[in-house]
């Protein structure tokens, strides 16, 4: 497809989109003013009902916990749908040492050496600093603002932290690429089986059967916490199997030498 004919579709449905999108936003309500009254209820009864002090949390793992299962798995596809598309070809090395043997342009970049050791001095801290605000946050979801998903993000952030600092051979010597697929799936499928273990005691889909402790404390909300904390495993393998495909797609010098 050509770029003019590119151009002529977006000026055609564009438009179009833009159109519809203004269109749904007329009715949106006014800011601060919140129709309800799904939220308002469950603001009132979740403390009492789930043990849970976290409202968006216990919606995201009890309430509508089936939905946030199939966001889990939109994820996992699209981490696996990247590692299809970016994965090596057998002779794909072999043709792009040729290519630079030849002094033909390449996509890949240099793998830099380490940067200063003040940098690196700071890195380390900060990794540390890192990996304890992440597990935090995905251990208390349940009671404050924070869980699975949003400590996944940042859990994954430590190893690139020390690959922005050192390089990829330091990033490969802590990421393990078939560990990290195994923690993935393990993950992902946890949370699955959590969903279908209260089908064994007669009673719904992903019901939260748990014990639900005393409100306030780590270990409370049952099933919330257990699900929140399979939910941190699998997004930290995700983002972390993305940064080493992309990684091994760019660099050169081929980090993923197993």
């Amino acid at each position: 497809m050509s770029e003019r004919v590119r151009l002529g579709i977006f000026f055609i449905f564009g438009p179009l989109f833009l159109g519809l999108y203004c269109y749904a936003a007329m009715g949106l309500p006014q800011w601060g003013h919140y129709r309800g009254p799904y939220g308002d209820v469950i603001s009132r009864v979740a403390v009492f009902e789930r043990h849970a002090t976290d409202a968006v949390n216990a919606i995201n793992y009890d309430y509508r916990g089936f939905d946030t299962l199939g966001e889990e798995f939109i994820l996992f596809t699209a981490v696996l749908g990247i590692m299809l598309l970016l994965r090596r070809e057998e002779g794909a090395a072999d043709t792009k040492a040729d290519a630079r043997k030849q002094g033909e342009k390449s996509n890949e970049v240099e793998d830099n050496p380490a940067l200063s050791t003040t940098i690196q001095a700071v890195s380390l801290p900060a990794v540390f600093v890192t990996v304890i605000f992440g597990f935090y946050i995905g251990l208390h979801g349940q009671l404050t603002p924070g869980g699975g998903f949003q400590a996944g993000v940042i859990l994954a952030t430590a190893p690139i932290l020390i690959y922005l600092a050192q390089n990829t051979k330091a990033f490969k010597r802590i990421t393990s690429h078939p560990v990290i697929e195994v923690i993935e799936a393990i993950g992902a499928a946890s949370y699955g089986l959590i969903g279908i273990a209260p089908l064994l005691l007669g009673v719904p889909l992903l019901t939260n059967v748990l014990p639900r402790g005393v409100t306030g404390d780590v270990f409370s909300a049952g099933t919330i916490a257990l699900i929140s904390a399979c939910v941190g495993i699998e997004v930290t393998a995700a983002f972390l199997l993305v940064a080493y495909t992309y990684l091994q797609e760019i660099i050169s010098g081929e980090i993923a030498e197993d």
